[in-house]
């Protein structure tokens, strides 16, 4: 990884621990809800990746670990990795307050090769993560190498669409690439739980097409099982969005033009 990588890393590591208290104290997270038993995971998650009873599995950028713990309470024997070591530390505590037993390890996602030995029935990642990825190739290839023969990799995302916007004005304005080579920088007070929190994120992404995530991972020996876009999010994640009779949320009016998330399943033959 070029020193240029390992300096945007460092940045967003920052923002990340500074961001954990303060997502681990929000109603967005509701930690509280969670320790008495709600699971984190949403609908599309739950059906698309289906029974885990009895599994391995593997969780990419999993913050502070709702999603990984979730899924062990479904019976999956999991491991989770993150960037962000304040992530990771709040991950064990609600580990060790529920009494399972998931291994939390602090990783940047292409150190996963050096830190975790084993091979999974499946890989996991969700929600706002390949932004972060600079090296969609490489990514393919780290998940590959931890998928056991027959196992599946499942990636639910937001839509690379939706991230051609800019959100920090109103309405959003489309000012970004469908796809980047180039790294993109923004700086905003606040975190999506919380607009007026006392932060300040910096952040380095990338934007990376449709056709690159699917060339990642079939490139890297994984056979596309499919590939779903979505219209509706399980997040007020962007401005002014409307919420739908089954709790979820779609952008206003003239906005709606494009799907808001996709997932994909690759399976390692």
């Amino acid at each position: 990884m070029n020193d240029d990588f390992k300096k945007y890393f460092e940045v967003n590591k920052d923002t990340w621990n500074k961001k954990v208290s303060i997502h681990a104290a929000s109603e967005f997270y509701d930690v509280e809800g969670f320790l008495n038993g709600k699971t984190s995971l949403n609908s599309y998650e739950l059906n698309e990746v289906g029974n885990v009873k009895g599994k391995s599995l593997l969780h990419l950028q999993c913050h502070f670990g709702q999603d990984t713990l979730s899924f062990a309470r479904l019976g999956a024997k999991c491991t989770g990795i993150d960037l962000s070591n304040e992530g990771i530390e709040k991950a064990k505590f609600l580990n060790n307050k529920l009494g399972l037993n998931v291994t939390f390890i602090e990783s940047n996602l292409y150190d996963v090769p050096k830190n975790i030995e084993d091979e999974f029935d499946i890989v996991f990642a969700s929600y706002g993560v390949i932004g972060w990825l600079p090296d969609l190739k490489t990514w393919g290839e780290i998940i590959a190498s931890k998928l056991k023969k027959g196992g599946f990799f499942y990636l639910i995302e937001f839509h690379p669409i939706a991230w051609m916007f800019t959100y920090l004005e109103s309405p959003p304005k489309l000012i970004y690439p469908y796809k980047t080579n180039e790294v993109i920088y923004e700086e905003y007070a606040g975190t999506y739980t919380n607009k007026d929190a006392d932060i300040i994120s910096k952040e380095y992404g990338w934007n990376h097409g449709l056709g690159e995530v699917v060339s990642a991972l079939s490139n890297a020996g994984l056979h596309i099982e499919f590939l779903h876009e979505f219209e509706k999010s399980p997040y007020n994640s962007f401005p002014e969005m409307d919420k739908t009779s089954d709790n979820m949320y779609v952008l206003q009016g003239n906005q709606r033009l494009f799907p808001l998330l996709f997932s994909i399943k690759a399976t390692k033959k």
